[in-house]
């Protein structure tokens, strides 16, 4: 039987070292959206299991990484809001995965992703009043994100970038607080790809070829996000997300 590394060619492991180099600039830019990115052009060359799997563990490491470096700029009253209701909402996915109209679902998240990246957009550009929220918000944000976060291997987390977004985050504490509270989320969801025997060695050697390129890419991005002012930053989160709403009423 052929193994999944002897069905990649040079060509293809190069290709796929491009993709996540790629995803991990944008995640390095923004603090997201490197999933959104990668898994879909991973898709074309491998199972997509095997690639919500192995990047799910390529993000494990990055985000473990990243909060320990980051610890300080964690916005700990917002992590401690949206932790237990995450846990929360990865346990409730798993358990009703299967019983939920899922294609209803998506379409409804990529639709309210799309109106509010355009009027955020709009809000940018004519002065709008710029929508906020309080914190009473966390807790069903929190628990949506990860249950379809969890049903989907990915696209709920972009209501947390909304939540944070809208209770006027800055950048760098936004981007430590999310790799904090989606490092829990990703353990969870990893020990589920675990116990379904989706880790073969095959992919395990996949991921340690790849996690240098996803370093280099995340330090790249890093040192581009530094560089843009904060009103170019949010032009940047609101088209992720609405690349993101596309992306999901087209599924």
């Amino acid at each position: 039987m052929t193994t999944m590394l002897e069905g990649l060619g040079t060509v293809e492991i190069a290709v796929a070292a491009c993709i996540v180099f790629g995803a991990f600039i944008i995640r390095g830019m923004s603090g997201f959206g490197a999933g959104m990115l990668g898994i879909p052009l991973l898709a074309f060359m491998m199972p997509v299991h095997t690639a919500v799997s192995m990047f799910g563990l390529l993000v494990l490491v990055l985000f473990a990484f990243l909060s320990v470096r980051d610890w300080g700029e964690v916005v700990h009253e917002e992590l401690k809001l949206l932790f237990v209701p995450t846990l929360v909402g990865v346990v409730c996915g798993v358990l009703l995965f299967k019983q939920l109209d899922n294609r209803l679902l998506l379409r409804l998240l990529g639709g309210f992703l799309v109106a509010y990246s355009i009027y955020a957009l709009a809000a940018r550009h004519f002065g709008l009043q710029e929508l906020t929220c309080t914190r009473r918000w966390a807790p069903p944000v929190a628990f949506v994100a990860a249950f379809i976060d969890t049903l989907f291997g990915g696209g709920g987390g972009t209501l947390v970038v909304i939540y944070l977004h809208m209770r006027r985050v800055g950048r760098a504490q936004f981007r430590a607080t999310v790799a904090v509270l989606w490092l829990a989320e990703m353990i969870a969801r990893i020990l589920g790809y675990g116990a379904a025997g989706y880790y073969t060695l095959d992919i395990l050697l996949l991921c340690a070829l790849l996690l240098p390129v996803m370093g280099a890419g995340t330090w790249v991005g890093e040192r581009l996000g530094n560089r843009i002012s904060q009103e170019a930053f949010s032009r940047l989160m609101a088209l992720l997300l609405m690349l993101t709403g596309g992306g999901l009423l087209m599924k």
